[in-house]
């Protein structure tokens, strides 16, 4: 294989500092080491020429890759389309096959895709916390492994832009006939809706202190918490409404409906994120990976939204 000439390599060194030492001379109040280029190799899993440096302070090498998110990976170059698939109605399962990587790989990549968005969140909410913003809240209800071991999933929603400001995931106890089934079987559960609200509507304080409104329906819960909370915020209570047919029974069957941005949100998360399509067998069986799938379709609809609404939308 022919090498390409070190001189026509592109590397761009700006904000790199050695990993072995930089720390150190920070901490003790020196200056960065200075580093020269050391050599090339050429990266199997994209097949690129990846430029390596030299410290001088320390003799310790490092590249411009060193501190790259997909470090060490081998598969790369399948994280961007997996993230798409996961986001568009797919199962873990049918990617894996579609892309040709093993069910375990892509397993592990929806662990370290979901890090990497909750990060992109917290990034885009930074960008626009401070922004007096309409609010809605409200719960979708799916289950983990079986309908005896529901979930909420309690939502925080922009009611003009229908941004997604922040979700979590919970444990609650079976309802209607499914309780006794539930207890016989799997024992008690507990109702942490309260306390995964309360972490939500906290989260979302930090970025949004003083909302012009809550907006949300008439359920016990949610009063309390945001009088605690949000103690200048206005709460407007809507009344519950019928659920249509489409929508998978997040959009309601009247004209207008007083929290739809909220509704039309948990749809296409519904449509969108497979193993929350009511009727189906892709199941959730860890709590925490289902949270990790949302924050990836998260990003990606907050990301369309932002396309359409354009620059000013960052505030």
């Amino acid at each position: 294989m022919l090498r390409p000439r070190l001189r026509k390599l592109r590397f761009d060194s700006k904000g790199l500092s050695c990993p072995h030492c930089s720390y150190e001379r920070q901490e003790a109040g020196l200056s960065p080491g200075r580093f020269v280029r050391h050599g090339y190799y050429l990266r199997s899993s994209d097949g690129r020429w990846i430029t390596r440096f030299r410290c001088l302070q320390c003799r310790g090498s490092f590249s411009n890759a060193s501190y790259h998110p997909f470090l060490g990976q081998k598969k790369r170059q399948v994280n961007l389309e997996l993230w798409r698939l996961l986001v568009s109605g797919v199962s873990q399962r049918r990617s894996a096959i579609l892309l040709g990587i093993n069910r375990k790989t892509a397993h592990r990549k929806l662990f370290f895709l979901g890090k990497l968005a909750r990060l992109e969140h917290h990034h885009f909410l930074l960008q626009r916390a401070g922004i007096p913003r309409k609010l809605q809240l409200d719960e979708m209800e799916t289950f983990e492994h079986t309908k005896c071991k529901p979930l909420s999933i309690p939502l925080v929603v922009e009611e003009e832009t229908r941004l997604i400001l922040g979700l979590g995931v919970c444990r609650m106890p079976a309802k209607g006939p499914l309780a006794e089934i539930s207890r016989r079987k799997y024992g008690f559960r507990p109702n942490e809706r309260v306390s995964a609200l309360r972490k939500l509507l906290k989260d979302t304080r930090h970025f949004v202190p003083e909302p012009e409104h809550i907006r949300s329906d008439s359920h016990p819960y949610y009063p309390p918490l945001i009088r605690d909370l949000f103690p200048k915020t206005i709460h407007k209570t809507v009344e519950s409404r019928r659920s249509a047919v489409t929508g998978q029974g997040e959009l309601k069957k009247v004209r207008w409906d007083p929290i739809f941005s909220l509704n039309h949100t948990a749809a296409m998360l519904r449509a969108n994120v497979c193993r929350l399509i009511r009727k189906t067998w892709c199941t959730t069986k860890r709590s925490d990976l289902l949270l990790d799938h949302l924050y990836l379709y998260v990003v990606w609809h907050n990301r369309q939204i932002l396309e359409k609404l354009g620059p000013r939308s960052t505030g």
